[in-house]
């Protein structure tokens, strides 16, 4: 009996807390809206890039600026509570949800020339995040893989750039990441007395937001003519050792015989170090963009993510190794599309459409309660004016609903979800 509750109890804990462990974009939780003009023509913007967001979309624009700008922003991304719906043999014919998310990433950027030909920038933004809550959570049928769930990121990210020619501009830089991890889960083993699964511990794990990484930015932006431009991205891949803390609850199961059992198996009423290695993965933009008109740009931007890089997470409770492990992720390398215009009006103002579609890098068995992910499709309108000092841009992402019947807990059915999210970015 005692070494099934180990068991279950160590396995089903790193299995969660496998989970944690941030992807990047591809669809996933990366946060791509990281400049509303951008966001405006859904993200297609590496070969425009020509507003202080360049420092995210493509570092080649910055070889372009021609004078001091400062640009701050957020962007406030609503996601609807996602719908769950169980199938058998387990959890059933349940109908559960995730609370309503509200989220607030920022973006700043500071833009300036060097002389003739060189130019500087620093941004600041948030590329990745994740925060899932179930409601119910101490009932909800899958509190056994995640009640809550919360990952932080930052970047600093200082830019050279230089004007090789007039037309032909290239962009360095480096990337020094921030991040955290936080988790809530319930530890659930077999009562040998009944047969019944009984709850038997609360976790939750805390890394603080100190754990950092290194890498770099590269672009190259390429003004053919006046009527066709073509820009070339690419973000390193960032390795982050997380060093935290977790603290085992005891829930009482009502036998006091098995209490006792499971309070000598657990590391109940301490702090338990935890240590992981998390790699962010690469990702690459190409895009086109292209005078329709005097007054209609058009671009088209296809996007990479080498998600294929997280294939499994190592993780060492320090001093517990019957709780140390290795758990498969196996995502895939993913790609996304996108179009978007940009109108501008004989008064200067600027209207903004685009559309996308975000392919999932995760695979059926690692669907669950803390990313239920999938394909969606990107639907957004901006405003701005020329030299203005606001944009705006409104997101629409419809995801489509996604099914499992093999995931890794065995715990299977569908997941429905959508998003809204709001840009809102000052120029000075």
């Amino acid at each position: 009996m005692q070494r099934r509750i180990l068991c279950v109890a160590g396995a089903v804990g790193l299995m969660a807390l496998g989970l944690t462990a941030p992807a990047a974009h591809g669809a996933a939780f990366g946060i791509f809206e990281q400049g509303s003009k951008g966001m405006g023509m859904a993200g297609a913007f590496t070969a425009q890039a020509d507003d202080p967001s360049l420092l995210f979309h493509n570092a080649g624009g910055l070889a372009f600026v021609d004078e001091q700008q400062i640009t701050t922003g957020l962007t406030w991304i609503h996601v609807n509570g996602t719908e769950f719906t169980g199938s058998n043999p387990f959890p059933g014919n349940v109908r559960e949800d995730l609370k309503d998310l509200d989220a607030t990433p920022i973006h700043a950027y500071w833009v300036r020339p060097l002389g003739d030909r060189w130019r500087f920038g620093l941004g600041l933004n948030s590329p990745f995040g994740l925060s899932t809550e179930w409601e119910n959570k101490n009932t909800f049928s899958g509190r056994f893989i995640s009640q809550r769930a919360e990952l932080q990121t930052f970047d600093l990210n200082p830019t050279l750039g230089i004007q090789l020619t007039p037309n032909f501009g290239v962009g360095f830089g480096l990337i020094a990441r921030v991040s955290s991890v936080e988790l809530e889960r319930v530890v659930p083993t077999i009562n040998p007395f009944t047969g019944a699964v009984v709850d038997i511990a609360k976790v939750e794990l805390d890394s603080g937001l100190d754990d950092t990484g290194v890498g770099f930015n590269l672009g190259i932006l390429h003004k053919v003519g006046s009527a066709f431009s073509w820009g070339l991205s690419y973000r390193s891949s960032i390795e982050i050792d997380y060093d935290g803390d977790g603290r085992f609850t005891q829930i009482s199961t009502g036998n006091a015989v098995l209490d006792a059992v499971v309070a000598r198996q657990l590391p109940f009423g301490r702090d338990v170090d935890l240590e992981t290695t998390i790699e962010f993965p690469e990702m690459a933009s190409l895009g086109f963009a292209f005078l329709l008109t005097q007054n209609l740009l058009a671009e088209v931007d296809i996007n990479y993510t080498g998600w294929s890089s997280f294939d499994a997470l190592p993780l060492t409770f320090v001093g517990l190794p019957a709780l140390s492990s290795i758990v498969p992720q196996n995502y895939d390398d993913a790609y996304n599309y996108r179009l978007g215009f940009n109108y501008t009006t004989a008064r200067g103002s600027q209207w903004r459409f685009g559309y996308g579609f975000d392919e999932s890098p995760q695979p059926d068995e690692s669907v669950g309660p803390l990313l239920p992910d999938s394909d969606r499709n990107v639907f957004t309108v901006g405003y701005g004016t020329v030299g203005g000092k606001w944009d705006l841009a409104l997101m629409y992402l419809a995801s489509d609903s996604r099914e499992t019947s093999v995931n890794r807990d065995n715990f299977n059915g569908r997941y429905e979800t959508d998003a809204v999210l709001v840009g809102i970015t000052y120029n000075w």
